[in-house]
Protein backbone atom coordinates (compact mmCIF):
# COMPACT_ATOMS: atom_id res chain seq x y z
CA UNK A 1 0.00 0.00 0.00
CA UNK A 2 0.74 3.62 -0.02
CA UNK A 3 0.10 6.88 2.55
CA UNK A 4 -0.87 9.69 1.83
CA UNK A 5 2.97 10.99 2.41
CA UNK A 6 3.75 8.46 -0.59
CA UNK A 7 5.72 6.01 1.80
CA UNK A 8 5.40 2.47 0.52
CA UNK A 9 3.95 0.27 3.06
CA UNK A 10 3.49 -3.48 3.52
CA UNK A 11 0.07 -4.24 4.79
CA UNK A 12 -0.34 -7.16 7.12
CA UNK A 13 -3.75 -8.70 7.26
CA UNK A 14 -4.80 -11.90 10.11
CA UNK A 15 -5.98 -14.55 8.73
CA UNK A 16 -8.50 -15.61 10.95
CA UNK A 17 -9.33 -12.26 13.02
CA UNK A 18 -11.50 -12.78 16.20
CA UNK A 19 -11.15 -10.63 19.65
CA UNK A 20 -10.09 -14.25 21.38
CA UNK A 21 -6.84 -14.73 19.35
CA UNK A 22 -4.82 -13.21 21.12
CA UNK A 23 -3.48 -15.12 24.03
CA UNK A 24 -1.37 -13.42 26.63
CA UNK A 25 1.31 -15.80 28.62
CA UNK A 26 0.45 -16.67 32.07
CA UNK A 27 -2.79 -18.25 31.94
CA UNK A 28 -5.20 -15.71 34.16
CA UNK A 29 -8.03 -15.47 33.43
CA UNK A 30 -8.65 -11.69 32.34
CA UNK A 31 -11.46 -10.55 30.50
CA UNK A 32 -11.76 -9.94 26.74
CA UNK A 33 -11.01 -6.47 27.22
CA UNK A 34 -7.79 -6.90 29.41
CA UNK A 35 -6.40 -8.92 26.38
CA UNK A 36 -7.24 -6.76 23.94
CA UNK A 37 -5.61 -3.57 25.94
CA UNK A 38 -2.64 -5.97 26.30
CA UNK A 39 -2.73 -6.78 22.56
CA UNK A 40 -2.76 -3.11 21.69
CA UNK A 41 -0.21 -2.51 24.24
CA UNK A 42 2.25 -4.72 23.65
CA UNK A 43 1.89 -3.44 19.92
CA UNK A 44 1.94 0.23 20.88
CA UNK A 45 5.66 -1.25 22.37
CA UNK A 46 6.65 -2.76 19.12
CA UNK A 47 6.40 0.34 17.04
CA UNK A 48 8.47 2.29 19.00
CA UNK A 49 11.31 -0.30 17.97
CA UNK A 50 13.86 1.09 15.72
CA UNK A 51 16.88 -0.76 14.90
CA UNK A 52 18.40 -0.72 11.51
CA UNK A 53 18.35 -4.75 11.21
CA UNK A 54 14.56 -5.08 12.29
CA UNK A 55 11.50 -3.89 10.28
CA UNK A 56 9.93 -0.76 11.80
CA UNK A 57 5.91 -1.61 12.88
CA UNK A 58 4.62 1.33 11.61
CA UNK A 59 1.32 0.92 13.09
CA UNK A 60 -1.97 -1.25 13.34
CA UNK A 61 -5.22 -1.16 13.08
CA UNK A 62 -7.53 -2.92 15.58
CA UNK A 63 -11.68 -4.03 15.98
CA UNK A 64 -13.86 -6.93 16.74
CA UNK A 65 -13.13 -8.08 13.07
CA UNK A 66 -10.12 -7.36 12.06
CA UNK A 67 -6.59 -6.93 12.77
CA UNK A 68 -4.46 -5.29 10.63
CA UNK A 69 -0.35 -4.87 10.42
CA UNK A 70 1.50 -2.24 8.87
CA UNK A 71 5.43 -2.22 8.21
CA UNK A 72 7.71 -0.38 6.40
CA UNK A 73 8.17 -2.08 2.68
CA UNK A 74 11.35 -3.63 2.16
CA UNK A 75 12.45 -3.76 -2.08
CA UNK A 76 14.27 -6.83 -2.29
CA UNK A 77 12.22 -9.39 -0.51
CA UNK A 78 12.84 -12.43 1.63
CA UNK A 79 15.94 -14.12 2.28
CA UNK A 80 13.82 -17.27 1.80
CA UNK A 81 13.18 -16.54 -1.82
CA UNK A 82 16.58 -15.87 -2.26
CA UNK A 83 18.25 -18.83 -1.62
CA UNK A 84 14.84 -21.28 -2.59
CA UNK A 85 13.33 -19.69 -5.70
CA UNK A 86 15.79 -17.23 -7.51
CA UNK A 87 17.85 -18.45 -9.71
CA UNK A 88 20.51 -15.17 -9.86
CA UNK A 89 20.36 -13.07 -6.44
CA UNK A 90 22.98 -11.67 -5.26
CA UNK A 91 23.18 -13.67 -2.01
CA UNK A 92 24.71 -16.47 -4.26
CA UNK A 93 27.96 -15.64 -2.56
CA UNK A 94 29.35 -17.04 0.34
CA UNK A 95 30.31 -13.18 1.56
CA UNK A 96 26.65 -11.76 0.95
CA UNK A 97 24.90 -14.95 2.81
CA UNK A 98 27.29 -14.17 6.14
CA UNK A 99 26.57 -10.21 5.99
CA UNK A 100 22.63 -11.20 5.98
CA UNK A 101 23.55 -13.77 8.63
CA UNK A 102 25.20 -11.05 11.00
CA UNK A 103 22.36 -8.49 10.24
CA UNK A 104 19.70 -10.79 11.52
CA UNK A 105 21.37 -12.06 14.64
CA UNK A 106 21.86 -8.24 15.28
CA UNK A 107 18.33 -7.25 14.94
CA UNK A 108 17.78 -10.68 17.52
CA UNK A 109 20.33 -9.91 19.58
CA UNK A 110 18.71 -6.34 20.21
CA UNK A 111 15.22 -7.89 20.73
CA UNK A 112 16.75 -10.14 23.17
CA UNK A 113 19.32 -7.90 25.33
CA UNK A 114 18.46 -4.04 24.71
CA UNK A 115 15.04 -3.84 24.20
CA UNK A 116 13.02 -3.05 27.58
CA UNK A 117 11.33 -5.43 28.33
CA UNK A 118 13.16 -8.20 26.33
CA UNK A 119 11.39 -9.48 23.36
CA UNK A 120 11.28 -13.15 22.47
CA UNK A 121 10.28 -12.92 18.26
CA UNK A 122 9.31 -16.97 18.27
CA UNK A 123 8.72 -16.98 14.56
CA UNK A 124 12.41 -16.77 13.37
CA UNK A 125 12.57 -18.11 9.72
CA UNK A 126 14.69 -17.14 6.09
CA UNK A 127 10.88 -15.99 5.19
CA UNK A 128 10.81 -13.56 7.90
CA UNK A 129 14.28 -11.63 7.36
CA UNK A 130 13.71 -9.44 4.42
CA UNK A 131 16.11 -7.29 2.84
CA UNK A 132 16.09 -3.47 1.64
CA UNK A 133 17.09 -1.31 -1.17
CA UNK A 134 20.65 -1.52 0.26
CA UNK A 135 20.67 -5.55 1.20
CA UNK A 136 20.32 -4.69 4.53
CA UNK A 137 19.06 -7.80 6.10
CA UNK A 138 16.28 -7.01 8.73
CA UNK A 139 14.11 -9.22 10.58
CA UNK A 140 10.54 -9.02 10.32
CA UNK A 141 6.70 -10.09 11.23
CA UNK A 142 6.28 -9.46 15.21
CA UNK A 143 3.21 -10.77 14.97
CA UNK A 144 3.70 -13.68 17.95
CA UNK A 145 6.07 -11.81 19.42
CA UNK A 146 6.23 -11.43 22.99
CA UNK A 147 7.17 -10.06 26.28
CA UNK A 148 9.55 -11.58 27.96
CA UNK A 149 9.59 -13.39 31.82
CA UNK A 150 10.10 -11.19 34.55
CA UNK A 151 13.45 -10.87 36.15
CA UNK A 152 12.88 -13.63 38.93
CA UNK A 153 11.32 -15.91 36.13
CA UNK A 154 13.64 -18.20 33.76
CA UNK A 155 10.92 -18.55 31.20
CA UNK A 156 7.23 -18.12 29.39
CA UNK A 157 4.82 -21.04 30.45
CA UNK A 158 2.61 -21.06 27.07
CA UNK A 159 1.78 -23.20 24.09
CA UNK A 160 4.06 -23.82 21.49
CA UNK A 161 3.59 -21.53 18.58
CA UNK A 162 6.03 -20.99 15.50
CA UNK A 163 6.73 -22.47 11.99
CA UNK A 164 7.06 -26.46 11.81
CA UNK A 165 10.91 -27.15 10.56
CA UNK A 166 12.44 -23.77 13.02
CA UNK A 167 10.38 -24.50 15.93
CA UNK A 168 12.79 -25.24 19.03
CA UNK A 169 12.28 -28.83 20.55
CA UNK A 170 12.49 -28.15 23.67
CA UNK A 171 10.17 -25.26 23.75
CA UNK A 172 7.55 -27.50 21.79
CA UNK A 173 8.28 -30.38 24.06
CA UNK A 174 8.26 -28.42 27.78
CA UNK A 175 6.20 -25.36 26.45
CA UNK A 176 8.76 -23.59 28.33
CA UNK A 177 9.62 -20.10 26.10
CA UNK A 178 12.62 -18.51 26.43
CA UNK A 179 15.22 -16.42 24.35
CA UNK A 180 16.94 -19.93 23.32
CA UNK A 181 14.11 -21.19 21.60
CA UNK A 182 14.57 -18.25 19.08
CA UNK A 183 18.50 -18.84 18.65
CA UNK A 184 17.71 -22.44 17.81
CA UNK A 185 15.62 -20.73 14.71
CA UNK A 186 18.29 -18.68 13.75
CA UNK A 187 20.54 -21.60 13.41
CA UNK A 188 18.52 -23.25 11.43
CA UNK A 189 18.76 -20.36 9.08
CA UNK A 190 22.07 -20.69 9.38
CA UNK A 191 21.77 -24.62 8.09
CA UNK A 192 19.48 -23.05 5.62
CA UNK A 193 21.94 -20.55 4.29
CA UNK A 194 25.19 -23.42 4.59
CA UNK A 195 23.20 -26.03 2.53
CA UNK A 196 20.39 -24.11 0.38
CA UNK A 197 17.95 -26.78 1.56
CA UNK A 198 14.75 -25.51 3.04
CA UNK A 199 14.07 -26.17 6.92
CA UNK A 200 11.89 -29.02 5.63
CA UNK A 201 12.61 -30.94 2.18
CA UNK A 202 12.87 -33.71 0.25
CA UNK A 203 15.56 -36.59 0.45
CA UNK A 204 16.69 -38.19 -2.31
CA UNK A 205 13.97 -41.10 -1.32
CA UNK A 206 11.28 -38.27 -1.77
CA UNK A 207 10.75 -38.44 1.95
CA UNK A 208 10.53 -34.82 4.02
CA UNK A 209 13.69 -34.41 6.13
CA UNK A 210 14.86 -31.74 8.30
CA UNK A 211 17.73 -29.77 7.51
CA UNK A 212 18.97 -29.89 11.30
CA UNK A 213 18.90 -33.89 10.29
CA UNK A 214 20.21 -33.36 7.39
CA UNK A 215 23.45 -30.88 8.12
CA UNK A 216 24.52 -31.13 11.56
CA UNK A 217 26.04 -34.68 11.40
CA UNK A 218 28.51 -33.66 8.59
CA UNK A 219 29.36 -30.49 10.56
CA UNK A 220 30.15 -32.89 13.78
CA UNK A 221 32.12 -35.53 11.42
CA UNK A 222 33.85 -32.20 9.99
CA UNK A 223 32.91 -33.03 6.53
CA UNK A 224 30.67 -29.57 6.02
CA UNK A 225 31.78 -29.54 2.21
CA UNK A 226 29.44 -32.35 1.74
CA UNK A 227 26.59 -30.72 2.24
CA UNK A 228 27.64 -26.81 1.37
CA UNK A 229 25.06 -25.44 -1.14
CA UNK A 230 27.21 -25.52 -4.66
Amino acid sequence: GTLDDGLEVAIKRAEISSCSSYHHAGGTKRSQEDKDYAFLHELEFLSRLNHRNLVRLLGYSEDCNERVLVYEYLDNGTLFDHIHKLENSPLMSWAARIKVALDAARGIQYLHEYAVPPIIHRDIKSSNILLDATWTAKVSDFGLSLMGPPDDVSYLSMSAAGTVGYMDPEYYRLQQLTTKSDVYSFGVVLLELLSGCKAIHKNKNDEPRNVVDFVVPYIVQDEIHRVLDQ
